[in-house]
């Protein structure tokens, strides 16, 4: 593993605009450089390059970050392979972090695995054109198929002998040992001494992953064997619902064209790619998974599945693809002609053609499941009823308000329902929903702390509803995963407040002495309120601002002694320039050394400053774990900080000077936020209430009532005014 200050080093090194100018033609525009986006395709340049910041953003499709995360967008680079590439660019020694024995083995078995499957993928190829059976059965297959041989080299297709351990003395021969042959799943343990193929007599189908290696092969048999497909059995390198058939080879058309084709299986892929058609990938046959959802949503949030005429197959698929709606994706659907599959309809049809049919007839999903699921259903109101009920299910799994209603606009008229009934039959599935997944949150955080405090005494997770308040002053209640949605705005400013300055000097503590960081500020008003973040990844921002402290002032200790030094040089040779002109006036002499040291001093504080804006931001926009690296560099690129009108300096110079107003306004409206969300469950609640219930729900509307007036004499006193 790279060693933390190697990582430092090469981030360090990194400079955003020669980067960039690798793969990009940049112009200067003011301040910072302008160009064509090199994600997508654009006439008029939106890719804005600042080089105060080192970063980059496309205002039009919003990728870009720090020169490591350009690297990985670019080339689809993991977070290690970027560094090294950056390495090697700005000639940087690796220095590796020596290894646990279990981490070396790790690392060593998924290494030796590699290269065993990448020897087979070169063995099936090797096979396939150059012995008498791979072309007599695995070539003429592919033939019969319609590939050439231009798209079998392509997708590194080969065949597998029909004996029983061809494979596995070749894999010996190359000097790989048993454990790691077995551990891939090419061969398995004979009773007898040795291995045997699991592939053998098939046609070979390599899966790559999205960096390009292959870690795993799916096996098509070309006798009557019940089954047809046979696919490598998941393993350290290989999990099936991680992956994608075709991603490696789709990627860049995905990127380009803002839009990914989603088939069933190996030939649906190959043979649109053949057609022209190379923004295509599979699922190979198993249903859609979050981690393959999470896959396409790197590249683009628009997909089109293809469906043959199966309507029995159709129907069985479709509650898969809700978790692409849940996941804030467009989905639409394209159902082709009868008899016709996307292999056989790429075979027919030129690139023009298949494009031709799928801009006439690909249609919004929900749409098209309304009409499958009804087929045939007009006569039976219970039936119908049921449909109506699923059809609602997926409408009420879109994070977006506004696409639900217009969702339930359509299904309003489509299937002659008042559109108020459906949007309260929404609004109850959707409530439904948060429920459960508030309910598995807490289920596995109760697991997790079992699991690390196994003495830890069983907490009610249900208590009694009138069981009375710990004293102290009134809290808020922490929404965890139930409203995020809602709460979304009031987390992210909080977060881009701790990204952009989280390490400021912002005020004095309550002792009136010790000096608070905009973190700590911001720490301590949320533990007086025991709230936390509902959004994993602003959480995670926030603990690593907070994980940065101990070393940050440490490295700011070092970083003033270097201000002071510089100091006294800027001084020194300023009182000898002064000393050397002709000027004889004391007075005059004297207004010259004293605006010298106001203009030394100013610049020493804001090179001190620059660093503590910097530190947080410089490691968040190259942090390892992508979620918090994407969403940290949508915070620190914007239109704004990256215009040309204004310097960076002013930027922030004019929002530090209102944070002693900002920051507290932004937590006391997240609090009023979470204050709303409880008064609007305990008034739906009251709603339906009767007798004893309706009296205590009205008192505990009366606390938050007082709880908001409280917290508006608490912000009345919080404003603080910003230390430097």
């Amino acid at each position: 593993m790279i060693e933390r200050e190697t990582v430092q080093k090469i981030i360090d090194a990194a400079d955003i605009v020669d980067v960039v100018s690798d793969f990009v033609s940049l112009k200067r525009s003011g301040a910072n450089y302008k160009g064509l986006c090199p994600f997508h395709n654009e006439k008029t340049p939106s890719f804005m390059v600042s080089p105060a910041r080192n970063i980059c953003k496309c205002f039009s499709c919003g990728k870009g970050g720090s020169p490591v995360n350009f690297i990985m967008e670019h080339e689809q680079m993991t977070y290690p392979e970027a560094l090294r590439y950056l390495a090697a660019k700005y000639h940087i020694e690796i220095v590796e972090r020596e290894m646990n024995e279990e981490e070396r083995k790790a690392q060593t078995d998924r290494e030796a695995m590699l290269n065993i499957n990448e020897t087979a993928s070169r063995y099936f190829q090797d096979t396939l054109f150059n012995t008498d059976d791979g072309r007599n059965i695995g070539l003429a297959y592919f033939y019969e198929r319609g590939f050439n041989d231009a798209t079998i080299k392509h997708f590194q297709l080969g065949y597998s002998l029909d004996r029983n351990d061809a494979l596995y003395q070749h894999l010996k021969q190359a000097g790989f040992s048993d454990e790691h042959i077995f551990a891939t799943g090419l061969c398995s343990q004979s009773r007898h001494g040795g291995g045997y193929d699991r592939f053998k007599g098939r046609v070979m189908f390599p899966v790559m992953n999205v960096a390009g290696k292959v870690i795993a092969f799916g096996g098509r048999t070309l006798k009557h064997d019940p089954a047809k497909y046979v696919n490598s059995p998941e393993s350290s390198i290989y999990k099936k619902s991680n992956e994608l058939y075709g991603l490696f080879h789709a990627k860049h058309a995905i990127i380009k064209s803002d839009k990914c084709f989603l088939v069933e299986g190996y030939t649906d892929v190959i043979q649109m790619n053949q057609s022209g058609i190379e923004n295509v990938v599979a699922s190979s046959g198993t249903s859609l998974t979050e981690g393959q959802i999470r896959l396409i949503h790197r590249f683009t949030k628009n997909i089109t599945v293809l469906y043959d005429g199966d309507s029995a197959g159709i129907k069985a698929s479709l509650r898969g693809i809700d978790m692409l709606l849940a996941q804030g994706l467009n989905i639409k659907v394209l159902l082709l002609p009868d008899g016709e599959d996307p292999d056989s309809y790429a075979k027919s049809h030129s690139a023009s053609q298949f494009s031709e049919f799928i801009n006439a007839n690909e249609t919004d999903f929900i749409k098209f499941k309304t009409r499958i699921l009804l087929e045939g259903l007009e006569n039976d109101p219970i039936k119908r009823s049921g449909v109506i009920q699923d059809i609602v299910r997926s409408i009420a799994v879109i994070p977006d308000e506004i696409t639900q209603n217009v969702y339930a606009q359509e299904c309003s008229r489509t299937l002659d329902i008042d559109e108020k009934v459906l949007l309260r039959q929404i609004q109850r599935q959707v409530e439904e929903n948060r429920r459960k997944a508030h309910t598995e949150r807490e289920r596995q955080q109760r697991e997790e702390l079992k699991a690390e405090y196994p003495d830890t005494p069983a907490v009610d997770a249900n208590p009694p509803a009138n069981q009375p308040a710990a004293s102290g002053h009134a809290t808020i209640e922490s929404r965890a995963t139930t409203d995020s949605e809602y709460l979304l705005p009031y987390e992210q400013e909080i977060a881009r407040y701790l990204l952009r300055y989280g390490l400021l000097d912002f005020c004095l503590a309550d002792d009136g002495v010790t000096e608070l960081t905009l973190a700590e500020y911001i720490e301590s008003e949320l533990n007086f309120d025991g709230m936390t973040f509902s959004n994993t990844v602003f959480d995670k921002i926030y603990r690593s601002v907070l994980g940065m402290l101990e070393q940050f002032k440490l490295e700011l200790k070092q970083h003033r002694q270097e201000a002071e030094e510089h100091r006294r040089q800027l001084l020194d040779k300023g009182f000898r320039t002064i000393a050397a002109s002709q000027v004889t006036d004391i007075a005059a002499i004297e207004l010259k050394e004293a605006k010298l040291r106001e203009e030394v001093e100013a610049q020493v504080e804001s090179e001190v400053r620059q660093f503590r804006l910097g530190y947080v931001e410089r490691r968040l926009v190259n942090d390892p774990d992508d979620d918090v690296r994407h969403v940290a560099n949508d915070l620190v690129t914007d239109k704004y900080q990256l215009s040309k009108i204004h310097t960076r300096y002013a930027t922030l110079e004019s929002e530090w000077q209102r944070l002693g107003r900002t920051v507290p306004q932004a937590i006391y409206d997240w609090k009023n936020a979470l204050v709303d969300l409880q008064l609007k469950e305990l008034n739906s609640r009251l709603a339906t209430a009767s007798g004893t219930e309706t009296i205590e729900l009205v008192q505990q509307i009366k606390q938050l009532h007082a709880i908001k007036s409280q917290l508006a004499d608490v912000l009345g006193q919080r404003v603080v005014n910003p230390r430097k």
